[in-house]
């Protein structure tokens, strides 16, 4: 008798752990259930891309004087349907990856933008996006559904995280660059499903990299911090540069990229236009047009609004606009918004005279 009284208690002493972990585990998955999950929208289809024409020479056949120096202030500079790049300042060059061939603006994985010194914002919706699509977007990701805003500094990150079975939580994390300029996502808080998230991982022992270890080339963690190369992991055209700093504005993570290239600013053939792309020297083409030693400023017809530029189209916002040659052979190109392509003018829009 006294055997099985040892042998209840040795039971009751294993047991009472074993069962309440699975309680806890149970008590977890189980509350994931009822709560629904916000679920990223569809973009908008691009609208069908033009071929670029042939009848232009081949590009090899036009000598290069080298890279174009660009400068780009006050553009939304679109890289995907759903995805603009906040471009308030950027100073760099593009270059084809062929050295001695000319930039081709109508193959834009032909290309490479160096950057100099920028400083390039994206939205919460942008995030979104491009989380979702290209850097979380691949088969069997651990991370889905994901919706992203910046809120008093800090960078809010809700979806789904998949570990046996699908998990909601809520991430609230700080973000910072490296020292290799790499982003640093640094959580401070999470929650999964309205818990303590940070406290029943601990207790567990699970931290962010024992749950995202199928990652793609460009992302890795840190014990709990995710650190993504950004640049690497965005669609065509090609950017370089180095991660300096990072700024948390409302709805708005502005990168700060700075090479320590003294690179002098480009005087702008009309220094008044707040949006504005300029691009100097080398040689550019666009479409039928080559341009040596090109000296060209693109300027927007609506300068009540940042530039919304999409380099797929930009033949469709340039046929809604126009073009000024100047005095020194250099060329003024008004063209429309993107977003504006199609529609009635704006209201003290600039537009080509009849």
């Amino acid at each position: 008798m006294a055997n099985l009284r040892q042998l209840a208690r040795r039971t009751a002493v294993i047991a009472v752990p074993f069962f309440t972990g699975i309680a806890v585990a149970l008590t977890l998955f189980a509350c994931c259930c009822p709560r629904g999950v916000t679920r990223m929208p569809e973009p908008a289809a691009a609208p069908p891309l033009q071929a670029a024409p042939d009848v232009a020479p081949p590009a090899d056949a036009i000598p290069s004087t080298g890279h174009v120096q660009t400068e780009m202030r006050n553009v939304l500079f679109r890289i995907d349907p759903a995805v603009d790049l906040r471009i308030h300042t950027l100073r760099g060059e593009m270059f084809d990856k062929t050295e001695g061939r000319p930039l081709d603006f109508d193959d834009k994985r032909s290309f490479t933008v160096r950057l100099f010194r920028a400083r390039i914002g994206i939205a919460g919706a942008d995030l979104t996006a491009l989380m979702n699509r290209y850097i979380f977007g691949y088969p069997g990701s651990p991370l889905k559904n994901l919706v992203i805003h910046v809120h008093e500094g800090r960078m809010v990150q809700e979806g789904v995280m998949h570990k046996i079975v699908d998990i909601p939580f809520e991430m609230t994390a700080d973000v910072s660059a490296t020292e290799q300029g790499m982003l640093r996502i640094h959580p401070l808080d999470m929650k999964i499903c309205n818990v303590d998230g940070t406290g029943l991982m601990k207790a567990f022992g699970i931290t962010l990299g024992s749950i995202l270890k199928k990652l793609p080339d460009g992302v890795h963690v840190e014990k709990n911090d995710i650190v993504i190369d950004a640049l690497r992991l965005l669609p065509p055209p090609a950017i370089e540069g180095h991660l300096a700093g990072v700024e948390l504005h409302e709805d708005e993570l502005v990168q700060i990229f700075e090479s320590g290239t003294a690179a002098p600013e480009l005087s702008p053939l009309d220094p008044h236009e707040p949006n504005t792309m300029i691009f100097r020297g080398g040689t550019l083409r666009m479409g039928k047009l080559f341009m040596v030693k090109a000296d060209m400023q693109v300027l927007d017809t609506d300068r009540h609004d940042p530039f919304d530029f999409w380099i797929d189209y930009y033949n469709r916002q340039l046929t809604e606009g126009f073009t000024r040659n100047q005095p020194n052979y250099g060329l003024k190109v008004y063209m429309r918004d993107f977003a504006d392509v199609g529609k009635p003018a704006q209201a003290g829009e600039r537009l080509a005279p009849e």
